[in-house]
């Protein structure tokens, strides 16, 4: 039987080397090319049995030869990999007819199983359609955590599958869904979000499929809902897993039937949407506690994105920073600032609960209240008074707090729901209850803080990750008394 023969196209020599000799000594003839020229030459000639290009060569970008290789052999599968990682470049590679996506560095046994499926493939069919792509990255960040959300996106552009997003709030799972819209088979029709958290449980069936005039008390007018608005497009059911089970019922029966009617309507109206989901909940153990339908379930999780949380991305942090620091500049036309290293490392090893939204929320404060044009690690640690840094002594693999056998989480969610419980729900708590609870926690920790280091308040800030003008405002807005006495 006749080898394989690999053409691989990378300007970087131990990269070359490297992936011939793992190759050859799995059987493969290997041919090795520095630029594209060599390479086109190969495949014009029909040398070659499958290609791993690099995208960036000195003479030519790898994705727009791309273009030309499909155009003369359709069937030769093409695998990119690329050190820019980022959405766009998976995007291209999967727009421009590649087989793979890999992001540098990748694993040399994943290389291997992607060239024995390549090559095991039946035939490729030629590109039907090729986007402009706007090269305004509507994600940012390079880190491993986000090679696989990338590659999945790719995957989904071409296709009307339905896609469930979790992560946690602050993740980004609406910009994902907008994403996925914009450069998807759909992008020239519209764009429609509804959020299940925020619409009264007896309005959401209204909201999704539109009522008729007169169906029910306060429908004054005929309106369209959010399956109409987005005909032909694309509609975003955030928080679903906030959706009452009446309207997961309904909602089940569309997706099962493609046709539904409005609320006190009888005409049938054809489904031409494409579904996609999110939530920040898990979904698996509210269908074991009855609130949410298996089978609903089933429908919407055909194609799972699971974002990272912010902490477990950390070095996708710098490049967020100067996106948000330019994003803020550009439209208050001004210059945009930048942040020193060790402020930039302050903000990698913190927790970040509320993930991108709280990066987002904390870089447009300091850009608006920072008279420096460079925000310092004290302007930025006086910025996060009330959250924990990551540290190894205190927190699991997962950045969480544990003693006992329980997380501090979850130890005060069991005491704040006995609080809770001893109100009806005709008598809620007094207002203020954020304010009130962070002062309550406040105090037992910098007290805490302050004997475990005997008083030191330098060694104290640290452990806190406060800066010390910040803990001194503290003790005396908390009435601390520091004493030889007390420790």
């Amino acid at each position: 039987m006749r080898k394989k023969t690999i053409l691989i196209a990378d300007d970087d020599k131990a990269i070359r080397t490297v992936l011939s000799r793992a190759l050859s000594s799995d059987g493969y003839d290997v041919l090795l090319a520095s630029n594209a020229a060599t390479l086109w030459q190969w495949v014009s000639n029909g040398e070659g049995d499958i290609v791993i290009s690099d995208v960036m060569m000195p003479d030519e970008n790898g994705l727009d030869m791309l273009i030309r290789i499909k155009k003369i052999r359709p069937d030769l599968p093409v695998i990119i990999m690329s050190a820019q990682n980022t959405l766009m470049t998976a995007v291209k590679a999967a727009e421009n007819g590649a087989y793979e996506y890999l992001p540098k560095p990748f694993d040399l046994e994943e290389l291997k199983m992607v060239i024995k499926k390549g090559l095991s493939s039946k035939k490729m069919s030629a590109v039907t359609h090729i986007y402009d792509i706007n090269e305004e990255m509507p994600l940012i960040g390079r880190s491993p955590a986000m090679q696989n959300v990338y590659r999945v996106m790719a995957r989904l552009m071409n296709n009307d599958l339905t896609v469930m997003i979790s992560g946690e709030t602050g993740t980004g799972k609406e910009l994902v869904a907008k994403a996925l819209h914009d450069f998807g088979m759909r992008r020239n029709s519209a764009f429609v979000a509804i959020n299940m958290a925020a619409i009264p449980k007896e309005l959401i069936e209204s909201e999704l499929f539109g009522h008729e005039k007169g169906s029910f008390t306060g429908a004054i007018s005929k309106k369209i809902g959010r399956f109409e608005q987005a005909r032909g497009g694309t509609l975003f059911l955030d928080e679903i897993g906030d959706m009452p089970l009446e309207a997961q019922t309904r909602l089940l029966r569309v997706m099962q039937q493609g046709e539904y009617t409005a609320v006190g309507g009888t005409e049938l109206i054809k489904v031409d949407i494409r579904i996609i989901a999110a939530t920040h909940r898990d979904l698996e153990k509210l269908i074991v506690q009855g609130l949410f339908r298996e089978d609903l379930y089933y429908r919407l999780n055909v194609v799972p994105i699971i974002l990272p949380p912010l902490r477990d991305r950390a070095d996708d942090i710098p490049d967020l920073v100067r996106h948000f620091f330019s994003r803020y500049a550009e439209e208050h036309k001004l210059s945009p600032k930048l942040m020193e290293q060790k402020a930039l490392d302050y903000l990698k090893n913190y927790n970040w609960p509320g993930n991108i939204r709280e990066l987002e929320n904390l870089v447009q404060r300091l850009a608006a209240l920072c008279i420096e044009d460079v925000i310092s690690y004290e302007n930025l640690s006086s910025e996060i008074t009330d959250r924990h840094i990551i540290s190894d002594e205190t927190q699991d693999q997962k950045g969480i707090i544990k003693y006992a056998d329980e997380t501090l989480q979850e130890t005060i969610r069991r005491h704040l729901k006995k609080y809770f419980d001893a109100h009806s729900q005709d008598e809620l708590p007094p207002k203020g209850l954020y304010t009130r609870l962070l002062s309550e926690l406040e105090k037992p920790l910098i007290e805490l803080c302050l004997s475990a280091t005997k008083g030191n308040q330098i060694k104290a800030a640290e452990l806190l990750g406060l800066n010390r003008n910040t803990l001194r405002k503290k003790i005396k807005e908390l009435k601390i008394s520091i004493t030889k006495d007390n420790f």
